[in-house]
């Protein structure tokens, strides 16, 4: 976990703008046709777009990768609500390199050491004593970077997040012990991660570059789109798929969680609801 953390905190040292995402080279140029938006107008514009849609939301918590333009972003527009402990930011950083091998093995080792907590706190429930773990974590915390940003090794991984690390972007030096170690507790990015990866399964123009036998470590876009516009249409489409018609494992899908509607949505009433 250090090493990784580490360095990323090192690469952005580097740039001349710890706020600006894309750097251009060789291989990550702007387009010779039309206009490409950069990261960071994109990343000041999503969360500026947040702040309105979640203004009568009492309490929000972000829990982003760990890149200095979104912290800056997310700091931006919700600095006011951060004041006032409404919004609180984490960073979550995820060994994504580990083998299959070593995710199985780091997992074994955490709910080993799970079994023996159990037993030093008798009669509290798993999630309470996920949380006293937690609590002698933060004992032994690292500072990292130029801001000092102090990182928790998560004692949980899982295989779909191995060597879990959270940092408490929000901390404002006096956070109740107990509300800190929970909101550790909950650190994740499974839920984006799980649906990029639906849509790179769903969408074969999103599909990762195929890594050819050629020089040059040269890989192959097997089903590119034509135009940018493209992705744009597609992921619309998908977005109102995934949140309207996509059915949870509590048969619920993310509009009906909202409360945004009291069934999955057919085709039919979508195209319907679009023309009125």
């Amino acid at each position: 976990m250090s090493r990784n953390v580490a360095s990323t905190y090192i690469d952005l040292a580097a740039r001349g703008d710890v706020e600006v995402a894309d750097a251009t080279n060789f291989d990550l140029q702007l387009p010779t046709e039309g206009m490409q938006v950069h990261a960071e107008y994109t990343l000041y514009g999503h969360f500026q777009y947040l702040k309105v849609l979640l203004a009568d939301v009492g309490k929000i918590r972000f829990y982003m990768d760990q890149e200095s333009g979104i912290r800056a972003a997310c700091f931006a527009a919700f600095y006011e609500r951060i004041l006032k402990r409404e919004v609180d930011a984490f960073y979550v950083r995820i060994d994504k390199t580990l083998t299959v091998n070593e995710r199985r093995r780091a997992k074994a080792e955490a709910e080993a050491e799970f079994e023996t907590a159990k037993a030093r706190w008798p009669g509290k429930t798993q999630s309470d004593v996920e949380v006293e773990l937690i609590k002698e974590r933060m004992a032994a915390m690292q500072s990292f970077g130029k801001w000092s940003d102090r990182w928790l090794a998560h004692p949980f991984p899982s295989m779909s997040e191995p060597d879990k690390a959270v940092c408490f972007l929000t901390d404002l030096g006096n956070e109740p012990v107990e509300r800190a170690a929970r909101l550790y507790q909950r650190a994740s990015l499974h839920a984006i991660d799980r649906f990029f990866m639906q849509l790179r399964r769903r969408i074969s123009i999103l599909e990762r570059p195929i890594a050819t036998a050629s020089s040059n470590n040269r890989v192959w876009y097997g089903y590119s789109p034509y135009s940018p516009i493209v992705v744009e249409r597609v992921l619309i489409i998908f977005r109102v798929f995934y949140n309207f018609m996509n059915i949870g494992e509590d048969k619920k899908t993310p509009a009906m969680r909202l409360g945004l509607t009291a069934k999955p949505m057919t085709l039919t009433e979508i195209l319907g609801a679009a023309n009125e």
